[in-house]
């Protein structure tokens, strides 16, 4: 059954070499293409693509999530150690609550695949009835975390009050306990 409620989700690119033109930003148009193959709600996607700047990730944030009303922001880029990477600070900034559970799950699913995921410093928060959460960079990566991360997305978007999100069934299910009711 496909679902008519409509969402928005954001989809941030946080890159010095794809805003300067050095590089074609591959990582969100990644992420778009894994998210129209699993869910079935109609979306509203809205892109942005910034220089690895605090300021800049956080104005993209925060208009993403309160002007445009975006129920989830997946960013990618920024999340390692070198002295430009600073989505993380960005993401926790402008956040509510910070949900470690996230970052914690993504670099134990990246460390089947590289040892060097234990570099990562994704994080992932709150901010009002919207979820943030900070993808790897490189769309092999995103495809690998967010397809074993996802199913756990649709039910926290339920209990900070955004829309409810399905997936097609048989291609990834959402998990959400027998006791959550679809308001």
């Amino acid at each position: 059954m496909v679902d008519t409620t409509h969402i928005r989700i954001g989809i941030l690119t946080a890159s010095d070499r794809a805003t300067s033109g050095e590089y074609e930003d591959l990582s969100g148009p990644e992420i778009q293409c894994l998210l129209d193959e699993i869910l079935t709600n109609p979306i509203d996607f809205h892109k942005r693509l910034v220089p690895d700047n605090i300021e800049e990730i956080s104005d993209a944030l925060i208009e993403l999530c309160d002007d445009l009303g975006c129920a989830l922001i997946l960013t990618t880029g920024g999340t390692g150690p070198a002295p430009r990477d600073v989505t993380p600070e960005a993401t926790e900034g402008v956040c509510d609550r910070v949900l470690p559970g996230f970052g914690e799950r993504m670099r134990s699913i990246s460390l089947k695949y590289v040892p060097t995921a234990i570099l990562s410093r994704q994080v992932a928060g709150t901010r009002g009835a919207c979820l943030i959460v900070n993808l790897p960079g490189s769309p092999r990566s995103i495809r690998e975390t967010l397809e074993e991360l996802f199913p756990s997305i649709p039910y926290c978007i339920d209990l900070i009050g955004g829309p409810y999100i399905t997936t097609r069934s048989g291609r990834m299910d959402a998990y959400r306990p027998p006791h959550a009711r679809r308001e």
